[in-house]
């Protein structure tokens, strides 16, 4: 009788998961806001080109601004998708026809390598814009985006080729 305690505080604590389910609906909210900034950047982007006054500097940055919204976009769903199936609850979609590929073994180290891939991803985004606008961006901004690119790929290679994993 005395064990009796023990598994149910296990279970209790076990239950406190779902504590986590209410954020990751925050981060679907704020999906919705990215899905609002991508119409506006693309509206804002047809009206100029429609006018004449996009220059092929601006068609790029503002279509660089798109793949960038659509790349968070994507870290988002990794982050929602695979944090609520790893940390909160299964959801259960085996078989379903519009499972992605990487959610059948999805776990922590999975979700790790394909959200630092991403930031990665984005950060060279980022990094590609200062330099297609090198004419607006700061030597430090510039110094400071090359570096911290180069550190986080490499970080990255380093992890990924690790042997210790």
């Amino acid at each position: 009788m005395q064990n009796a305690p023990m598994p149910t505080l296990g279970y209790a604590l076990f239950a406190t998961r779902w504590l986590q389910a209410p954020l990751y609906f925050g981060l679907v909210a704020a999906q919705g806001v990215y899905v609002y900034k991508f119409f506006n950047e693309l509206w804002v982007l047809l009206l100029r080109c429609v006018s004449g006054r996009a220059s092929e500097t601006y068609v790029m940055l503002a279509v660089l601004k798109l793949v960038d919204v659509v790349m968070i976009a994507n870290l988002l769903i990794m982050v929602i998708v695979g944090g609520y199936e790893t940390f909160v609850s299964r959801i259960g979609l085996q078989g379903h026809r519009d499972q992605p590929e990487w959610l059948s073994h999805v776990n922590s180290n999975v979700l790790k390598v394909k959200l630092a891939t991403a930031i990665v991803g984005i950060s060279s985004v980022h990094l590609l814009q200062m330099f297609v606008d090198v004419h607006h961006t700061s030597r430090h901004a510039l110094l400071w985006g090359r570096s911290s690119t180069w550190r986080s790929s490499s970080r990255r290679r380093s992890w990924r080729t690790c042997p210790a994993r």
